[in-house]
């Protein structure tokens, strides 16, 4: 949900169209994640692996937002540097998000092969 503050201010502020675009584009992402395990799809879907999935979504958005991140560094004014701000806490956020998911995929991986047969 920190996309959605980086979002606003970029757009409220006139800022380039990719920073916009780019944390708009998260900001979706984010939300159909949430409702698709808050809506507990992902136990429906059982076709793709959805942590994967999230991992890979959080991998493209921290390496997009650490090229934005060196852009503003470059092209730093005012309109941008709120939306900056939120955007390096969501890039924290993303690289936090896959530690924790690859932890937990290791974790389900630990189980499954020391859990007895049925």
């Amino acid at each position: 949900l920190v996309a959605l503050p980086a979002f606003i201010s970029f757009l409220a502020r006139g800022a380039p169209a990719a920073y916009t675009v780019l944390a708009g584009m998260e900001t979706v992402i984010t939300v159909l994640f949430l409702l698709l395990y808050l809506l507990r799809l992902d136990t429906r879907m059982r076709y793709l692996y959805w942590p994967l999935a999230d991992i890979i979504n959080s991998v493209i958005a921290a390496l997009f937002l650490c090229v934005a991140f060196f852009v503003l560094l470059i092209r730093m004014d005012k309109g941008t540097l709120a939306g900056g701000v939120f955007a390096i806490i969501l890039l924290a956020l993303c690289l936090l998000d896959v530690v924790l998911l690859c932890k937990k995929i290791s974790a389900d991986k630990a189980r499954g092969r020391s859990a007895p047969a049925e």
